[in-house]
């Protein structure tokens, strides 16, 4: 963890490229820094998924709108002020690649932080973290 997953409206494919989104959204999670300026998403853990909506109704259906869900998921323990750092960065980063694409299409953009308190069971299995430990 942390898993940042994307649900779009896939009628945003042709506007614009998701896996750069993907790409711009986890370089954003890897700077967030804590209070006390130490990484708070572990390199190896970081993950950025993205899925186009296979069935989807928007607003009131008139016209050609698009939507993105931007849902992080992050383990416990981190201060409500790191936790709005990630936020605001993800949501400017996530603006700042759609960019204009707002002036051109009717989009909504939604990003929600789910934090895990009391997992019941968490299984990872990975050979990713032993390339980012230090």
């Amino acid at each position: 963890m942390p898993h940042l997953v994307i649900l779009y409206t896939p009628n945003l494919d042709a506007a614009t490229d998701m896996t750069a989104l993907c790409r711009t959204l986890a370089d954003t999670m890897l700077a967030v820094r804590d209070d006390d300026g130490k990484q708070v998403f572990p390199t190896g853990g970081t993950r950025v998924l993205a899925y186009p909506a296979a069935h989807h109704a928007v607003a009131d259906g008139k016209g050609d709108y698009g939507f993105v869900y931007l849902n992080l998921r992050m383990a416990s323990g981190r201060s409500d002020a790191t936790k709005k750092r990630a936020g605001d960065a993800l949501l400017a980063g996530a603006k700042a690649h759609f960019g204009t694409l707002f002036e051109r299409q009717a989009i909504g953009l939604t990003l929600q932080i789910d934090e895990s308190p009391g997992q019941v069971y968490d299984g990872k299995h990975s050979s990713l973290h032993p390339l980012f430990s230090h």
